[in-house]
């Protein structure tokens, strides 16, 4: 098998040759305990999981100046997919995986221009995180491992953790329009949920996190058919309909659900197929039911109802009243001690591909969130 070497920019347009003989290298299996996943994934087969939902991750920490990556997209021949990368925290940059076939991704460690001391040596440890940037319906990728000198043990993972469900904000949908021009190759070229609100506010807060987002879907119709809709496909891995594989809800209990849904169900279609107005009474019971289904699944959690930056003027204001309607129908109760909480998004404009959220509207959002969050929690 070939390897593929990414040059990895973050702290040196130059690169350390690696200091490790091959012959010292050592296998990691996927089953390895000292792999930490996260996110929607599928371990049918133990050997070869499979990273599904948007921003699903393996992470771990290796020694030396460069670890090899096993990586295999699942996505039919004619498409490619992307992950993208972190190291010691830092971005590294998006990897576009375009072979039906597991193969080794080299990622060498850069050097400090100036520096006495490499930023690597053979004894030093590094923490590598390998993210799926698409989402679900883009193909899966297949995790084969890691080679490198050792793995070592991860610092212990944040106590605190946040589902955020949504359409195509949430998963980072024309983030990255300067790497891949808006309006060339394929739709989701621009893909990367590595930069969306929600991974975003959880390294800021230092949260688990899982993102069950899907573009296009709405709550009670999408943005051009009437099905099938978030409530359709929320408990399927897969969120399709496809329901052989469930979601195992007991692999993740968040302490906080976020759901930002609701822009498809306001828009206007593509304007060939017929589409009825929008109806508030048919999206607040949608709302009401999916919310149900949220506290069946997760008795204790905290819930919060967010509008949508993409979603303004009349709409935004009837979409905010349905948010609110929601979040009354369920505190009046008072059967809760975590009363539902709603957050209006105001003087966001998305400059991203198809009026989507860029790198820098998504940093806003999360911005506004995180005081939001952190105050609904007492974080």
């Amino acid at each position: 098998m070939k390897p593929y070497y990414l040059l990895l920019l973050v702290l040196s347009p130059f690169f350390a040759c690696s200091t490790i003989s091959k012959s010292s290298l050592q296998q990691y299996s996927p089953e390895h305990e000292l792999l930490r996943y996260t996110g929607r994934i599928d371990f049918t087969e133990t050997e070869k999981p499979l990273l599904v939902g948007s921003a699903s991750s393996v992470e771990f920490s290796f020694q030396g100046d460069s670890c090899r990556v096993y990586l295999q997209k699942m996505n039919p021949a004619a498409e490619h997919n992307y992950v993208s990368l972190e190291l010691d925290g830092e971005y590294m940059g998006r990897v576009k995986l375009e072979r039906n076939a597991m193969e080794p991704y080299t990622v060498q460690v850069p050097v400090v221009l100036g520096s006495p001391q490499p930023y690597s040596s053979a004894e030093a440890f590094h923490k590598l995180k390998v993210l799926k940037a698409t989402e679900a319906q883009n193909g899966s990728i297949a995790f084969g491992g890691v080679q490198t000198l050792s793995l070592g043990e991860l610092p212990p993972a944040p106590m605190r953790s946040i589902e955020f469900i949504g359409n195509s904000i949430t998963c980072g949908m024309g983030v990255d329009w300067k790497e891949v021009p808006c309006d060339t190759g394929v739709w989701y070229d621009q893909h990367n949920a590595y930069w969306a609100y929600g991974p975003r506010v959880a390294r800021a807060l230092n949260t688990r996190y899982m993102l069950s987002s899907v573009s296009g879907i709405g709550m009670y119709r999408n943005w051009n058919s009437p099905s099938p809709v978030m409530p359709d496909v929320y408990e399927n891995l897969y969120l399709n309909t496809e329901g052989e594989k469930k979601w195992n809800f007991e692999n993740f209990s968040p302490d906080l659900v976020s759901i930002c849904l609701g822009t498809n169900d306001f828009s206007d279609g593509d304007g060939i197929k017929e589409r009825l107005a929008f109806d508030s009474a048919v999206f607040v019971s949608s709302y009401i039911e999916f919310v149900n289904t949220i506290y069946n699944k997760y008795p204790d959690t905290q819930v919060c109802l967010l509008t949508s930056p993409m979603v303004s003027g009349e709409k935004g204001a009837v979409f905010l009243n349905c948010l609110q309607a929601v979040q009354h129908h369920f505190n009046r109760q008072g059967q809760r001690s975590k009363p539902i909480a709603v957050y209006n998004f105001e003087s966001i404009v998305p400059h991203g591909c198809g009026y989507h959220p860029d790198r820098k509207d998504h940093a806003q959002m999360a911005e506004v969130l995180i005081p939001f969050y952190m105050k609904v929690m007492g974080w």
